[in-house]
């Protein structure tokens, strides 16, 4: 747990010391100090801190956007005892610990305590249900931080209870303005950073001031005997860098999602920026590759039913000689596939079937279909009537293939992409349209 300093006009973190890292050292202690988030953090968001009756708030987005800086400065503004827990390292315990304290407070007639509890999403929901009592009666104020989307990991019952705010990435901008103010307070540096290299860094940090002012700080402290940083020094750094992305996060899905959307609207060049990305941070090459598998059927179908077989060995290829190669064989298939021409007709052909299946049941074969295997079968008019279509010069006979109680039902609408035009015509002349 940690308090942090009441002092409103201290403009930078007091609890910071010299050997703090260089995000930490200048983290905005007022409001005014903080840069980005200007869609919330407005006149409004002042009036709702002034009163001073909120009861909850959940700070919603990707790291280093400023959601531990920001509850900091709320403790400051309200003036609050402040204490900060991290989901990772704290249980039940630790946080009832803090609200029993904050509780007694509130009894003898002192302000509420806030708990900030940082990667929120981290606590089961069980352990979040330790929370309601407090909330409900007053005795805590509470500011939950988290990556993920608090739909899905936040009970409904503290969410009903606290504002959500959604943190939104900094722009190239924000993060140029931090790192200036950052590197202004290092007056009487012996290095110094070239323009450039600032501009370079805000370019690299996709929107994270934590990770902007890493770099920053690592520059400083390695450069040695060097007294201008230069590209080339940030490029050595930045080199081994990977771009956030836990498997397990939205963060995965988005980009696996905006991967496979990419294809399917026919963009080779967005697909394979998403497939970069992908492949940048880690993310298992054959997971891919099967993803490309299921879309080949799903988004290209029999507009080029080519698209299978090549998704297929994709996968094949990938198995057969991993990364770093099998990037080339993803990046052949990715484009391959968002250049053909699509259809999903045989996807929603088989949903449309399975639903009918559910709704009307196992109907009866016709007889004429089915299997004779035996004697008394065959007497009983199993395979009657059949006819063998490739007796006929045509290669099709009209018959019924459906059972009787969804003899007209159509599932598969071919459509004019691609090879599927053919399978329409096709259709067509057999009296299916």
């Amino acid at each position: 747990m940690s308090r942090y300093s009441e002092d409103t006009d201290t403009l930078f973190s007091a609890s910071a010391n010299s050997q703090s890292p260089l995000a930490q050292r200048l983290r905005p202690q007022q409001l005014e100090s903080i840069i980005g988030q200007t869609h919330f953090l407005n006149e409004r968001f002042k009036r709702l801190l002034a009163s001073d009756k909120w009861t909850g708030f959940i700070f919603w987005g990707p790291p280093g956007t400023g959601k531990t800086t920001l509850a900091s400065v709320i403790a400051q503004i309200t003036h609050r005892p402040y204490d900060a827990l991290s989901a990772v390292t704290a249980g039940v315990k630790e946080i009832r610990e803090v609200m029993e304290r904050s509780r007694a407070e509130v009894r003898s007639g002192r302000l509420a305590r806030i708990l900030f509890i940082d990667e929120v999403h981290r606590l089961n929901k069980a352990q979040q249900d330790v929370l309601l009592p407090y909330l409900e009666d007053g005795s805590i104020r509470f500011i939950g931080a988290t990556t993920e989307n608090p739909s899905f990991e936040i009970n409904n019952a503290i969410a009903s209870r606290c504002i959500v705010f959604r943190f939104n990435p900094l722009s190239e901008a924000e993060l140029l303005a931090i790192l200036k103010r950052a590197a202004g307070e290092q007056k009487g540096h012996p290095i110094e950073i070239a323009p450039e290299v600032l501009e370079r860094i805000a370019q690299a940090s996709l929107g994270d001031a934590r990770r902007a002012l890493t770099w920053l700080d690592h520059l400083l402290l390695a450069g040695g005997d060097t007294k201008t940083i230069t590209l080339k020094e940030f490029e050595e750094l930045s080199h081994a860098q990977s771009v956030y992305y836990d498997k397990k996060s939205e963060a995965h899905y988005d980009t696996i999602s905006a991967f496979i959307k990419s294809v399917r609207g026919s963009d080779p060049d967005a697909a394979i920026y998403y497939l970069a990305r992908m492949l940048e941070a880690g993310e298992d090459a054959l997971f891919i590759a099967r993803r490309l598998i299921i879309l080949a059927s799903e988004d290209v179908g029999n507009a080029n039913p080519a698209a299978l077989m090549v998704a297929t060995s994709a996968f094949q290829a990938v198995h057969a000689i991993g990364l770093p190669e099998a990037r080339i064989v993803l990046a052949q298939a990715t484009t391959y596939l968002a250049c053909s021409e699509k259809s999903n007709r045989s996807y929603l052909a088989i949903n449309e079937a399975m639903d009918a299946v559910k709704h009307t049941g196992a109907a009866e074969v016709p007889f004429h279909l089915r299997n004779a295997a035996t004697t008394a079968m065959k007497d009983w008019g199993y395979g009657k009537g059949y006819q063998y279509p490739h007796d006929d010069p045509r290669g099709w006979v009209p018959a019924q293939y459906l059972p009787d109680a969804i003899k007209t039902a159509r599932f598969y609408r071919p459509t004019e992409n691609g090879g599927e035009k053919k399978f329409k015509e096709f259709l067509k002349n057999r009296g299916k349209e």
